[in-house]
């Protein structure tokens, strides 16, 4: 099965083994389905809201991949991000979230709600906000997370910053990114300067807060 660019992106950033892989926000569960192909988990959870989705998604998944009853490796559920059932999952079980395709300020507040919900587990996450990036950069410092891998890539026009998260990390997560640029590649010198407009239009000679953001992403390539 073919999946986009982004989705490939974050499938090969996932290089470990996981008890459980939670695919949220999976819409048609292409992600997940191609986890669930290679075996990246034990186990692979589908979340999203959109009931006929998850009805669909649930049937195909029945027809292609058979269930043990012992133990299944896969399951959907039809709910709220902020509400994962973790409290399901063994405290010491290796866990990651994948959340993708929602706004920064929405990504924020369900990371926080998952973490506030369930301080007794050790969660990665991978999360690819569509919008807002500095913003989530600068609540996840806030939030104690540091990073464990970072990429940038462009789509149909669109580009897209995906973090690879824990709080038990060790690299400090730059508001601006580190290890996801590489100017030689003609995306990230068109991305760096598309920020740079965006934020120079926002711009008020009063507001130190913006200024400042543009003098860190001037200082990438200095």
């Amino acid at each position: 099965m073919k999946i986009s660019k982004r989705l490939n992106t974050i499938n090969n950033m996932i290089t470990n083994q996981y008890d459980h892989i939670w695919d949220c926000c999976c819409d048609h569960g292409q992600l997940g389905i191609k986890l669930l192909a290679r075996q990246a988990a034990s186990k692979v959870h589908f979340v999203d809201v959109v009931a006929p989705l998850m009805t669909e998604l649930e049937a195909k998944l029945q027809q292609f991949f058979s269930i043990n009853p012992d133990h299944k490796n896969w399951q959907v559920y039809c709910l709220d991000v902020a509400k994962l059932p973790l409290q399901n999952t063994c405290k010491k079980s290796k866990q990651l979230i994948i959340i993708a395709g929602v706004g920064g300020d929405l990504l924020v507040e369900l990371v926080n709600s998952i973490i506030k919900n369930h301080p007794e587990h050790n969660l990665e996450f991978l999360l690819c906000p569509v919008h807002h990036h500095f913003k989530v950069r600068k609540s996840l410092n806030e939030l104690e997370f540091c990073l464990i891998d970072e990429a940038l890539i462009r789509e149909n026009n669109r580009f897209y910053e995906v973090l690879h998260i824990s709080q038990t990390a060790k690299q400090v997560i730059s508001p601006v990114g580190s290890i996801m640029w590489d100017f030689t590649r003609k995306d990230d010198k068109d991305y760096l300067t598309k920020t740079i407009k965006h934020y120079k239009r926002m711009a008020q000679k009063t507001d130190k807060e913006i200024l400042n953001i543009i003098k860190q992403y001037q200082a990438l390539t200095a």
